[in-house]
């Protein structure tokens, strides 16, 4: 237990600073970060804007040069026809991957924008889920008044699933560095002794 404990708490070069050196880091990650977080934002309405046609043209060009790479890389040469056949294929999937690594970038980016300011714990991880939930609801609200598109409470949980995911991910890199940085420490503790 006292383990888990020194892995939670701040990190050694944090403690050891002055306040105003820490501040000035957590505003400038604060900055970065909503500045991708802006970014993002735009391209994922961006995309949602895009009527039937469009988003469809450009699903579907996405999946043939996949499967093209696919073909040249496996060697199998394929004939058109089967390669179209794999692309219309592998479409819908790939559509719902791309939606799920969008929010797993955007629960990557909120969580680290939220950890600056707040204590890691369950109110940073409630909100991180939270914020992803209704961004991912706005962006299929907002593509349900795009024509030949429709809202789908599917995509919203898929989305929602993606940033628990960029989440979680986060957790398990500052756990593991922690951990890496705590057990240097007591290499080196036990090596001065």
């Amino acid at each position: 237990m006292k383990y888990i404990r020194l892995l939670m708490m701040k990190s050694k070069e944090e403690k050891g600073m002055p306040g105003k050196v820490v501040t000035v880091r957590k505003v400038t990650v604060t900055c970065i970060v909503s500045a991708l977080l802006g970014i993002l934002y735009y391209t994922i309405f961006h995309f949602s804007a895009q009527d039937s046609g469009e988003s469809g043209s450009l699903s579907r060009m996405i999946s043939e040069k996949c499967v093209g790479i696919l073909n040249s890389l496996s060697g199998a040469g394929w004939s058109d026809a089967a390669m179209a056949g794999m692309a219309e294929y592998f479409e819908h999937p790939l559509r719902k991957l791309a939606h799920f690594s969008e929010y797993a970038c955007m629960g990557v980016l909120v969580y680290v924008l939220w950890s600056q300011w707040m204590r890691q714990g369950w109110r940073l991880r409630l909100l991180t889920a939270v914020w992803v939930f209704l961004s991912a609801a706005g962006d299929e609200f907002h593509q349900y008044f795009v024509p030949g598109r429709y809202a789908s409470f599917a995509d919203v949980m898929l989305d929602t699933c993606g940033g628990v995911f960029g989440m979680l991910f986060c957790i398990c890199v500052v756990f593991f560095c922690r951990r890496h940085t705590l057990k240097k420490s007591v290499k080196k503790a036990a090596a001065a002794t």
